[in-house]
């Protein structure tokens, strides 16, 4: 299948997922939402394949969430489209039957550190820049942001980083058990290459039936989670601290909330 905004990369029993907007920091537009969940939906078919690793070309991982296409006068992005695609890609995330890795280099902000987190390893450079931050522009988190944060750290802290919506480093987020392993800069690449080997080198099937076990009965509690972040995020948008948000962003000036 051909992609306009990713690129996936076959190598045997590997897969390598590539979002592929360099220009854009693999800000991710509707294309790009449609096209990731298209092809974790053809993933989730192909028993081919045992290891995926995905990552982003040039600068970034990704920058989350195209803000200035959400706001592009000629064509805005449809809220309500959207998150149907949003919703496809956490579910064809979650319920691959690969071991996925998420290798980042750069910024993982938004939604894109909503898919990293998804992964079930999570590889970052010691200097890269994570941020859980749509509260930066009076929205919720959204790609199943909530579940993965509230599986890797719990209730309590997930709060705490989505209110504050902090931009923390590689070293920090691996602190607060966000980042399974951190590699000094320029050392990702040969990182994960190394691992995906020892992945398919090891009795991966057993792996990827205890990944089944594990996520199969959360299901459910991902299908509730992604219907409430739909909702709010709709809802999100029409609010005057959304408005003021991204009008602050375009403008390069910290936002003056209001409540409303």
């Amino acid at each position: 299948m051909m992609y306009q905004t990713i690129r996936l990369v076959k190598e045997g029993r590997l897969a390598r997922l590539y979002l592929n907007r360099p220009a854009a920091m693999n800000a991710m537009d509707d294309v790009m939402m449609k096209e990731l969940a298209d092809a974790f939906e053809a993933l989730r078919n192909d028993a081919s394949v045992q290891v995926l690793i995905l990552q982003g070309e040039g600068r970034a991982f990704s920058a989350g969430g195209d803000i200035k296409k959400m706001i592009d006068p000629e064509s805005p992005m449809d809220i309500g489209k959207v998150m149907v695609d949003v919703t496809r890609l956490a579910k064809g995330l979650y319920s691959l039957p690969q071991v996925t890795i998420a290798a980042i280099h750069g910024a993982a902000a938004g939604l894109g550190f909503s898919m990293a987190l998804g992964c079930d390893v999570i590889v970052a450079e010691e200097d890269s820049k994570l941020a859980m931050n749509f509260i930066g522009i009076g929205l919720v988190p959204d790609g199943a942001g909530h579940f993965f944060l509230k599986e890797r750290i719990g209730i309590a802290q997930a709060k705490q980083l989505i209110w504050k919506g902090d931009v923390m480093t590689g070293s920090e987020a691996e602190a607060k058990g966000l980042v399974d392993q951190i590699v000094p800069s320029g050392q990702l690449d040969q990182t994960v290459s190394g691992l995906a080997a020892h992945l398919l080198a090891s009795p991966i099937q057993a792996m990827l039936a205890t990944k089944k076990i594990l996520h199969a009965p959360k299901m459910n509690e991902l299908d509730d989670m992604l219907q409430m972040e739909s909702e709010a995020q709709v809802a999100m948008r029409s609010t005057a601290d959304h408005l003021e948000g991204i009008q602050a962003f375009i403008e390069k000036r910290k936002p003056s909330f209001t409540g409303k």
